[in-house]
């Protein structure tokens, strides 16, 4: 039986762990291991794979090729050319492909080494935490093999009580970033393939019996009724728990049920709502004997009513823009700290944003929290792109998985008010049988915020200034969002002004692109492409022609900064830049900013 498991882990490519306990474990602080990690580049893969193409692991269910370039061991596996000691340091969190400018372009597998000294408590659990690692990770503690997880931008950890070492130990992570046609996302896509260990790695060290999970939501305006639940690790009866709010003078004692859980409710009249005017947090601690967590919470309400959306019961136009995890200004790529994710969401607020649109994947944790503070509403998604292998049982189970880590990471964070299931994906039926199936999983998770997806618009038969947006999954969403790019590809801004939209769903309209690429400093007429003139006409004959649609509940336009891209190599221009951010890559705004700025303060 325990090697039948072992052999679907790998097969599957996902983590052996429970993700339920993600919420618990991604809070606490522990031993941080970021920093400098040994490299070693490995194209061919020949640390993993014999010269038959066979796994050494597979040989003896050991991690034989992490423990010879570890140890320099002499072994028949030639190993020996590999020497973390004497090869490259790189920095953790971080990308590859901006780090060493060998690898700008590279895709493939990259082993890393972190030697680290610790000292285990009698009596605690201890867990390696990953944040992200992008895409394939497969994970070594002193040569012993801990398991393997597949997704670039979720959370992952395994429990390595029984594992680590009092004094030195050495933790060795195999990285493939390849791209393939069963992943998620898959081959095509119109962002940077950034490889590497590109969010914070640490040890955590728990109780025998921790607090895996915990949720507090807002059941509604009304009866200001808070329900929450709790979880723990073990499923002992009878756990005394406490749960104490100080500023609402909230003392809940609690025990747990024969599964190690237990709900609870309170009201209070007292309890001050979220929102972007007001992004109230309270402090919510919770106790047993042997643990405890703390977390800032905020409560408000999300919901659909017709072709509007209620924040807190009232009205809400989303004013948004669309947000990559990538921060150029400095030469590098992914955002690796909480500086630069607050740069981003600050850049946002002063276009004058209540709404960011994270695409097209999870972003960090900080982004979020930090959202919960400076009053931003949220938008996550799962990097379900284009041209996913939709009849692929791996490949829907590889996307859920994704959805749930990140669901549940974020569960208490107050600014996440839509799950998105998927971007620009063909109508089919396949897909749409995949993305249902996603949506009533998403459902199960967590049904007190809103679903939707990024979908298409299409032109009307015979009438082609009229643009129809008609899908199956829109009556499975409960906001009906499209992208949609006149003016930019295939027609110029001034055809925005013949348009008429028809849209028959009695839900919100969102609009979740729109926008043209342009270089930051070249000028010329508006109706000449990539100038800023040119861009900031099409934003102008854009937000005219979106304010005719019935329902329009808000946009996020395409995009905030530019970013890195291998579709977009105009020489010149481009020169691997999608170049429709808002600002550059240096960090300078471009004429539409101000655009979208001046709209945004004026609409109510």
């Amino acid at each position: 039986m325990r090697i039948s498991v072992f052999v679907t882990g790998l097969i599957l490519g996902f983590s052996s762990t429970f993700a339920g306990d993600i919420n618990g474990l991604s809070s606490r602080e522990g031993l941080s291991l970021n920093g400098d990690w040994k490299i070693i580049v490995d194209p061919y893969e020949n640390g993993y794979y014999n010269y038959r193409w066979l796994p050494f692991d597979a040989e003896t269910h050991a991690s034989r090729s992490a423990y010879f370039m570890d140890s320099k061991a002499q072994s028949p596996t030639d190993l020996i050319e590999y020497d973390f000691d004497k090869s490259k340091s790189i920095q953790v969190p971080g990308d590859w492909n901006t780090q060493i400018a060998q690898l700008y372009y590279y895709e493939g597998t990259v082993w890393y080494r972190k030697k680290f000294d610790y000292s285990p408590s009698e009596n605690k659990k201890q867990f390696i935490f990953f944040d992200a690692v992008n895409y394939k990770a497969e994970v070594y503690l002193n040569g012993h093999k801990l398991g393997t997880h597949t997704g670039g931008f979720t959370p992952f950890y395994f429990d390595v009580t029984n594992r680590i070492h009092k004094g030195s130990n050495s933790l060795v992570v195999k990285v493939d970033n390849k791209r393939l046609k069963e992943g998620v996302p898959t081959l095509n896509t119109d962002w940077w393939n950034y490889g590497g260990i590109t969010r914070k790695v640490r040890v955590i060290e728990t109780p025998e019996n921790f607090i895996s999970d915990f949720e507090l939501k807002l059941e509604s305006v009304e009866s200001k009724t808070v329900n929450g639940h709790i979880q723990l690790s073990d499923t002992t009866v009878g756990v005394d728990l406490v749960v104490s709010i100080p500023e609402l003078k909230k003392e809940l004692k609690l025990k747990t049920n024969d599964s190690g859980r237990v709900k609870f409710s309170f009201n209070t009249k007292k309890l001050e709502l979220w929102s972007p005017e007001n992004p109230k947090l309270y402090s919510v601690h919770i106790t047993t004997a042997d643990d405890e967590l703390s977390d800032r919470i905020g409560f408000r309400t999300i919901r659909t009513e017709g072709k509007k959306i209620l924040l807190n019961n009232e009205p809400v136009f989303l004013k948004g823009i669309c947000i990559h995890e990538e921060y150029p200004v400095d030469g590098q790529g992914r955002v690796n700290n909480a500086e630069k994710a607050k740069q981003l969401l600050t850049w946002a607020k002063e276009l004058n944003c209540n709404f960011v649109r994270l695409a097209h994947y999870p972003h960090n944790e900080e982004m979020l929290r930090l959202a919960d503070e400076m009053g931003i509403m949220v938008w996550e998604e799962v990097p379900v792109y284009w041209t996913i292998d939709w009849t692929n049982e791996d490949t829907y189970k590889n996307a859920e998985n994704q959805l749930s880590e990140v669901m549940l990471r974020d569960r208490n964070r107050a600014s996440v008010i839509i799950w998105s299931l998927a971007n620009e994906t063909p109508v089919n039926e396949n897909r749409t049988k995949f993305l249902t199936r996603l949506a009533e999983h998403a459902k199960n998770i967590d049904n007190s915020r809103l679903l939707s997806a990024a979908m298409e618009r299409h032109d009307k038969e015979g009438e082609p200034h009229v643009y129809v947006v008609e899908d199956p999954l829109a009556e499975v969403v409960d906001l009906v969002s499209f992208n949609q790019y006149t003016g930019w590809y295939g027609s110029t801004p001034d055809l925005c002004s013949k348009i008429k939209w028809e849209i028959s769903y009695d839900k919100p309209v969102f609009i979740s692109e729109f926008g043209a690429g342009c270089k930051q400093g070249l000028h010329g007429d508006k109706m000449h492409r990539w100038t800023e003139e040119y861009q900031e006409y099409l934003y102008e004959e854009t937000i005219e022609m979106l304010g005719q649609i019935d329902g329009l509940c808000g946009f996020s336009p395409w995009i905030l900064v530019d970013f890195r891209s291998p579709r977009r190599v105009l020489p010149e221009i481009q020169d691997d830049f999608n170049r429709k951010g808002l600002i550059s890559d240096e960090g300078i705004k471009k004429k539409a900013f101000f655009v979208l700025q001046k709209f945004y303060s004026e609409k109510e």
